[in-house]
């Protein structure tokens, strides 16, 4: 049985290059087989998603414009770990409410993924939302959000546009397949409060 090992190489110097408004830049050094390596590292708070599904199994969508992709991309709503000590499944709540004005009543947790991991910290924790509810008012947005649009998007649908390379977001990608694959496995998805080990904050 495979699994990735949580365990980082002692950090023998450390340079921050860079101080972000989101991330950082580092460069770090460490010792691996005899050989001391030198490596810029995007240091970033990590982040949350989220699988907002309702009872006709649509999938809550977003449409944000991302500069740097250069485009605008469907994705999960989602944002950074960014408040020190949140919990994660706090903080994917407060996202779901700030970008989609949704709650919702029941959670798991779908999987954890390193989106860059040969050059930043950053693990982006989904989760899966059931018992989906509007909330009463609707939250000011800014910047990037303003513009941000809101659908509910069949589970299929988005299969199919997958498929066809029509969508390029990580998180929704992961998400949609491993929300498949637990489906036609007959499996369910992780406890809610499962410890986000992987999560930067964690780490030892």
């Amino acid at each position: 049985m495979i699994g990735d090992t949580l365990g980082a190489q002692p950090v023998l110097a450390r340079e921050r290059l860079f101080d972000g408004r989101v991330w950082d830049v580092e460069r770090q050094e460490f010792e691996l087989g005899g050989s001391r390596i030198r490596r810029e590292v995007i240091v970033h708070p990590g982040a949350v998603a989220v699988v907002a599904l309702n009872d006709a199994d649509e999938v809550c969508l977003v449409h944000q414009y991302r500069h740097p992709a250069g485009g605008t991309l469907w994705e999960l709503p989602a944002g950074l770990l960014d408040i020190e000590g949140e919990d994660p499944l706090v903080g994917a709540q407060r996202e779901l409410a700030e970008e989609t004005d949704l709650a919702a009543s029941t959670w798991r947790t779908l999987l954890d993924i390193s989106t860059t991991g040969g050059g930043s910290t950053e693990m982006i924790r989904i989760y899966l939302a059931t018992d989906v509810h509007e909330l009463p008012d609707a939250f000011a947005r800014e910047g990037e959000e303003a513009e941000m649009e809101r659908r509910w998007v069949p589970l299929e649908e988005i299969i199919d546009a997958a498929l066809s390379m029509r969508l390029h977001n990580a998180s929704l990608l992961a998400a949609m397949l491993a929300l498949t694959q637990l489906r036609s496995r007959g499996g369910e998805a992780h406890p809610a409060d499962l410890p986000f080990d992987w999560h930067p904050a964690s780490r030892p």
